[in-house]
């Protein structure tokens, strides 16, 4: 097969599951508002049953439902019939996802799951299927067809079946209220977490590491001071200990160019004085965005009072996961 094959047919690929995306739209629907409904009353957990393929997106579906405020997990059908069903109670809502509706290892748990007491969802692409006539909510999956030429390989079913329970998942998200703090909580771990959570606290320069001069030294003094904090720039302070101003590399590089003594000049001469600054209640990945926005490569962070408290640059965003 040539190379120009492989495109077409992936393009052929993305043609299908992009229309059955649009079907699927359909069903977003008064059933799709019942099944989020029982969720989001439910007391329990959400617990997404699914055999093969349709095991491997709810397994998905769960991790996403659980990581944006809707308790949730997985359960596979062939462990359930062998103990796992231990793990589902009356207060909880039962998910079972299979594209026919007619899945053995899935329906040979639902009397039990009855028996329990749990409502059930299904998503399926056949309503009159055994498994959608038993669930107390059927939300329908159905799509045209299978990007697979055979017919066969679950691909554009699968697609849509993931698209529905992003679908309910985000839906939850939003009537719960959850926000980026509470996702930050379930993802303290990673990236997510770091960016989310960390605040400028977490993170910057404080007590003597923190480089500040006065007003009256000279510019030779804060350049000592900055060699000896390593931020590449220096608050300047008044008489009253408040923010007066800021020096940087980029500072020093301009006077260089105007060949001033820096022995005797002062620094209140050549400082920035209207620079921007930050709270150290501020979070990390706020303070970034200020500092790309702006072209800057450090902060001064400041009290209600205006007095410098500390100071980051861009390599300690770095270094603590947060760029």
């Amino acid at each position: 097969m040539t190379q120009p094959s492989f495109i077409a047919q992936g393009k052929r690929v993305l043609e299908i599951e992009a229309q059955a995306l649009q079907e699927i739209e359909q069903y977003i629907n008064q059933d799709f508002d019942n099944a989020c409904q029982l969720m989001y009353q439910c007391t329990g957990r959400t617990i997404v049953i699914g055999m093969g393929k349709s095991g491997h997106v709810g397994n998905k579906i769960a991790a996403t439902l659980a990581s944006t405020g809707t308790p949730a997990f997985f359960v596979h059908p062939g462990e359930a019939s062998h103990g796992d069903l231990g793990m589902i109670t009356r207060d909880d809502v039962v998910m079972c996802i299979s594209n026919s509706g007619e899945t053995s290892e899935v329906l040979s748990i639902i009397p039990v799951i009855k028996r329990i007491g749990a409502k059930m969802i299904s998503l399926t692409g056949n309503p009159d299927s055994t498994m959608a006539k038993l669930s107390d909510v059927h939300v329908c999956i159905k799509v045209s067809q299978e990007a697979c030429p055979l017919g066969l390989a679950p691909t554009a079913s699968t697609t849509a079946t993931l698209v529905m329970g992003d679908a309910m998942a985000v839906a939850l998200l939003e009537t719960r209220g959850f926000t980026a703090d509470d996702f930050a909580l379930s993802h303290p771990g990673g990236s997510l977490g770091k960016r989310l959570l960390l605040t400028l606290n977490d993170v910057m320069h404080a007590g003597d590491a923190t480089p500040i001069v006065s007003e009256t030294q000279s510019i030779k003094d804060a350049l000592i001071e900055m060699s000896a904090k390593g931020l590449g720039m220096t608050a300047v302070i008044g008489a009253d200990e408040k923010l007066a101003g800021l020096f940087t590399d980029g500072d020093l590089r301009r006077i260089l160019e105007q060949r001033i003594d820096i022995h005797s000049t002062a620094i209140s001469q050549v400082m920035t004085r209207s620079c921007t600054t930050a709270r150290p209640d501020m979070l990390a990945a706020e303070a970034l965005n200020i500092m790309e926005r702006k072209r800057i490569n450090g902060l001064i962070v400041v009290d209600q009072s205006n007095t410098p408290i500390g100071a980051l640059n861009m390599q300690d965003l770095l270094k603590a996961g947060v760029l």
